[in-house]
């Protein structure tokens, strides 16, 4: 009979360590549409259509789809919320510094989409008509940064930093754009960048 007591101890302890998280992860991207949908985020493309994958970073699909080029920076993000959640709490559960990690990632999406970031990425970058994400792109941004949350998790710190090395210089050499450009042309914009993303 103790044994059995254990096992179902010990079965129980593993449902709650990841049951949680999950809901906690489900809460957190309901409550993040929702909030998408009043500061007026549409659901889907103004086209009608549903893609997955939208190939050309300067189509009028991109960020409206659920993935494009800049996914890839979104799975940056996840790359760095791993290495600074493992420096900063390394004893709490990995389930929940994904929740924690999507939380970040889901308040730069609500950020993103506001009023004040649209209209500095329409005055300061390459993003001319940029109108914001869909939620459904939104969406696709938080799946990307759990996955590279999920990546450093199984990569290692060393082939976690080659990873962000190799996707920020094939970003910038297809795409003439990268998330270190991203953060440059928001903070302090130079129009020698603007001028060569846009040629």
């Amino acid at each position: 009979m103790k044994p059995q007591t254990n096992q179902k101890a010990f079965s129980t302890s593993a449902f709650s360590t990841i049951a949680f998280p999950i809901i906690a992860l489900i809460t957190l991207t309901i409550a993040t549409c929702l909030i998408l949908y009043s500061q007026g985020r549409m659901w889907w493309s103004k086209s009608g259509e549903i893609q997955f994958w939208v190939n050309d970073a300067w189509s009028s699909e991109t960020s409206q789809q659920f993935a494009d080029p800049y996914s890839f920076s979104h799975m940056q993000h996840g790359l760095l919320f791993f290495g600074l959640l493992y420096w900063l709490a390394p004893k709490l559960g990995v389930w929940w510094r994904l929740v924690i990690s999507t939380g970040i990632e889901a308040a730069w999406e609500v950020l993103e989409n506001s009023k004040l970031i649209i209209d500095r990425y329409r005055e300061a970058t390459a993003a001319l008509g940029y109108e914001g994400d869909t939620i459904f792109n939104s969406f696709g941004d938080l799946v990307s940064c759990g996955l590279g949350f999920w990546l450093a998790y199984y990569l290692g710190f060393w082939k976690t930093v080659m990873l962000f090395v190799v996707v920020e210089i094939a970003m910038v050499l297809i795409i003439k754009d990268s998330l270190l450009l991203n953060v440059i042309m928001l903070i302090y914009p130079l129009d020698s960048i603007k001028a060569w993303q846009i040629s």
